[in-house]
């Protein structure tokens, strides 16, 4: 799935401003112009729209835990990589919004997505471990669907 797709996504869910975008990639350490993120956030069939780059995308993520849950003094930053795969996106909203497998399940059969919970977990497992499972564009893109209407009510 597009990374702008996800930041479109997630800043309609919080309700952010192109500002706030700008302060979460931030967080990170990352630099971004709106400008930026306003081409970032344009379909791609508008003039003026630009493909999110991966550091940037990464960045925001990684920005999006530290804005929902604060950040861990106690712990190091941890090492911000790319590219960003649709797992890794699940992962990290996962870990933003505090989502246990069940409310993972629940968001995904709101959306009449149905999938066992062994699937779900192998979504979460290590790439290269023996039941590890790519996360398609359309498992990203309903889970996306159903967090905004648990988000947004």
């Amino acid at each position: 799935m597009l990374s702008n797709d996800v930041l479109r996504s997630v800043r309609y869910m919080l309700d952010l401003s192109d500002a706030k975008l700008v302060e979460i990639a931030a967080l990170t350490g990352f630099q971004a112009e709106v400008d930026d993120v306003r081409a970032y956030l344009k379909k791609d069939d508008e003039e003026g729209y630009r493909h999110c780059d991966n550091a940037m995308f990464a960045h925001f993520l990684d920005g999006l835990v530290i804005f929902r849950r604060g950040k861990d003094d106690s712990r190091p930053a941890p090492e911000v990589s790319w590219p960003v795969s649709n797992n890794t996106v699940l992962k990290k909203l996962r870990v933003a919004f505090e989502l246990k497998d069940e409310d993972m399940h629940a968001i995904l059969t709101s959306v009449e997505f149905d999938i066992s919970k062994p699937e779900l977990s192998a979504l979460f497992r290590k790439e290269g471990q023996k039941n590890f499972r790519r996360c398609g564009d359309q498992l990203l893109r309903n889970f996306l669907k159903g967090l905004t209407l648990r988000v947004r009510g």
